[in-house]
């Protein structure tokens, strides 16, 4: 259990947050929420210890550790991939060390009841212990399951890393954090460098985690698929909601309007007492009474209402005229960069108001269609454009390519046309520019609200063709709500390149999988075409069990029973592990909820006055301590069995 006790910090004379403190208990699966600037990133670096609070403590178990995965990190590795993984293992290494020197000193000792023999083996036992937590014995497996699953392929171990973009790098490092297998993991944005494969075996991966996890994400869909418990961060405090993302809206919903009652209240409670003091100030007989309230309003605690944003953006596009029915045709349309060749003999077309998202794993063509689209890129084939079409295109670098020297206002002011520019403050308010916002300088904006100005002036454009380079990439969800918005009243045809399933589902009508230098078509939106991946895999797992079918139909019926026989038992040992797992994990359940009423009597001693001075409920709850980290020590010996046995099996 990991404790965050009081926490404040200030920058700039003022508090980002204060007094914050919330427990991590061993299996919490956390989303950290808010809005930019209110602290996440903050909290996560003061827990690792990489900065210190104003005030206040964070209490780690004297053996828990700490894996924490920034958002951008400066990587200069001279290794190759399977190398610099392989640093994952040093605290396996100096477990292993240890191990062996504790065994070494136990071989040559004889004094077997003394307390430096029992401390002794105590340490190796504990060293033991350890080391199978982390799967000391597995790293070379471990190693490549996680990097493959983080999309790595076999040929790519033994190439360095300096020939990886700076995401492939930040994937050996998430691999990296995963494979040290820390009592926390603080992830801060882990999908920024991931496409939706990779993005849903992590998934898989920390569902499944023994540790405790706490994850900042902008990907409601992620945040949805892990966490069960959900803390924001808001106006200098937090608010700890038991519920995945989509659930803590709807709380949060109903905590602000209540909040918004209680302000309501106050005010009117305010301005009565402000309307007393100003009638009577001037009137000794009530001197005594006005002074009162003057006090009263000093020691009032102000009611802060942190109110819902429903603002959108309410405007109709300054289209352009309509492009031709056929918006885009390819034929035999390929791509090298040198030696590599990374998109052949490409056949497709796009039709006037046909929605496209562009998915599959990084490096594979998309960005480098999307170039060769809006004519950026020479290639082989032909790429023809419909008629009368008109490109508006969203790089993924696109905010770097904004005046930083003009204001907000004066960078939309330079492209709004028409009945557009007499609204250019309500479109600006629409993507959350407001008051003094529109008269900063570009180049003083954050990466998010560089973003959200890029998109707007983009789709300010007369376009009849939108191509969407990562667009949500730095956005925070409700900006991503407002760009979703605006793109559905685009008449248009779009093409995305995304990894958001979220920001995906109902915007596309149509799926292209870039894989091994093609392009599939998939009709409708992103989630049909997950589910028929997940088909298509069954599929090609029955047609493998189908190829290792007929291959032992071709050996002796004696070697066909014995393979059998085993498969069974290896299925049957698997069943067995699962049950005890699940009556594990009840009774753990069973146990915490009864410590947990135990301590509410301990807690409140004057509520439970024959619980509190009986010695038999101690003695209780002693036992049930005990007995949950039993319970606790053999759920993870049986995970490690479990997870041997899968790896046999596999």
């Amino acid at each position: 259990m990991f404790s965050v006790n009081n926490l404040s910090v200030q920058f700039n004379g003022e508090f980002l947050f204060e007094d914050v403190s919330f427990i991590i208990n061993k299996r919490d699966r956390i989303g950290l929420v808010g809005k930019n600037g209110a602290g996440k990133t903050t909290i996560m670096r003061v827990i690792t210890g990489a900065m210190a609070p104003e005030s206040g403590r964070v209490v780690i178990p004297s053996s828990g550790t700490v894996g924490y995965l920034p958002q951008e990190m400066k990587l200069r590795s001279q290794k190759t991939v399977i190398d610099e993984t392989f640093t994952a293992f040093t605290e396996a290494n100096e477990l292993e060390n240890r191990i062996e020197k504790y065994t070494s000193e136990l071989s040559q000792r004889e004094d077997y009841t003394s307390e430096a023999y029992q401390k002794l083996a105590e340490k190796l036992a504990d060293a033991n212990d350890r080391f199978a937590i982390i799967g000391g014995t597995t790293q070379q497996a471990r190693a490549e399951k996680v990097l493959l699953g983080l999309g790595f392929s076999h040929q790519d171990f033994n190439r360095m890393m300096a020939e990886f973009s700076g995401g492939w790098q930040m994937r050996v490092e998430l691999a990296k954090i995963l494979l040290r297998s820390p009592d926390l993991l603080l992830l801060d944005e882990p999908t920024n460098h991931l496409d939706i494969e990779s993005i849903q075996w992590l998934e898989s991966f920390l569902q499944e985690y023994s540790g405790a996890v706490v994850i900042i994400s902008h990907d409601r869909a992620f945040l949805d698929n892990i966490t069960k418990r959900t803390i924001e961060v808001s106006k200098g405090k937090i608010y700890d909601y038991k519920a995945n993302y989509s659930n803590y809206e709807l709380l949060r919903e109903e905590r602000l309007e209540q909040e918004m009652a209680m302000f309501n209240n106050q005010q009117k409670e305010i301005a009565q007492i402000e309307r007393f003091i100003t009638r009577f100030r001037a009137k000794a007989t009530k001197a005594k009474q006005v002074q009162s309230r003057v006090k009263l309003l000093e020691k009032m605690d102000k009611v802060e209402v942190d109110e819902l944003d429903m603002s959108g953006i309410h405007f109709r596009f300054n289209q352009a005229p309509p492009s031709g029915k056929i918006v885009i045709e390819a034929s035999e349309v390929g791509k090298k960069y040198g030696d590599k060749t990374v998109l052949e003999n490409l056949e497709f077309s796009v039709s006037r108001g046909e929605r496209l998202a562009f998915v599959g794993r990084n490096g594979e063509g998309k960005t480098t269609l999307s170039r060769i689209i809006i004519r950026e890129l020479e290639h082989t084939g032909e790429l023809k454009l419909g008629h009368n079409v008109e490109i508006g295109y969203y790089a993924q670098n696109q905010t770097e390519l904004l005046d930083g020297d003009k204001t907000v206002f004066e960078t939309l002011d330079d492209v709004a046309v028409g009945d557009i520019r007499p609204r250019i403050r309500n479109i600006l308010g629409g993507f959350l520019f407001q008051g003094e916002d529109i008269d900063k300088k570009v180049k003083v904006l954050s990466g998010g609200e560089k973003s959200r100005l890029a998109i707007a002036k983009l789709l300010l454009s007369p376009v009849n063709l939108l191509v969407l380079d990562e667009p949500t990439n730095h956005l925070d969800m409700r900006s991503k709500d407002i760009l979703k918005a605006a793109l559905l009243q685009f008449e248009g045809t779009i093409i995305i390149v995304s990894h958001d399933r979220d920001f995906l589902q109902g915007l596309s009508t149509k799926v292209f999988e870039f894989k091994n230098r093609k392009i599939k078509e998939f009709l409708g939106d992103i989630y049909d075409f997950i589910d028929s991946r997940n088909i298509q895999a069954l599929s090609d797992l029955e047609q493998a069990r189908k190829s290792t079918s007929r291959a032992n139909d071709a050996q002796e019926p004696s070697d066909n029973k014995v393979q059998w026989e085993r498969r069974k038992e290896a299925e049957k040992e698997l069943r067995k592990l699962q049950n005890r797992i699940t009556e594990c994990e009840k009774k753990m359940e069973s146990l915490e909820e009864k410590i947990k009423q135990a301590e509410e009597v301990i807690s409140n001693p004057s509520d439970y006055p024959s619980d509190f001075n009986n010695d038999e409920f101690y003695r209780n709850y002693s036992a049930m301590k005990n007995e949950l980290k039993e319970q606790e020590a053999l759920w993870e010996k049986l995970h490690l069995q479990l997870e041997e046995l899968e790896s046999n099996d596999a």
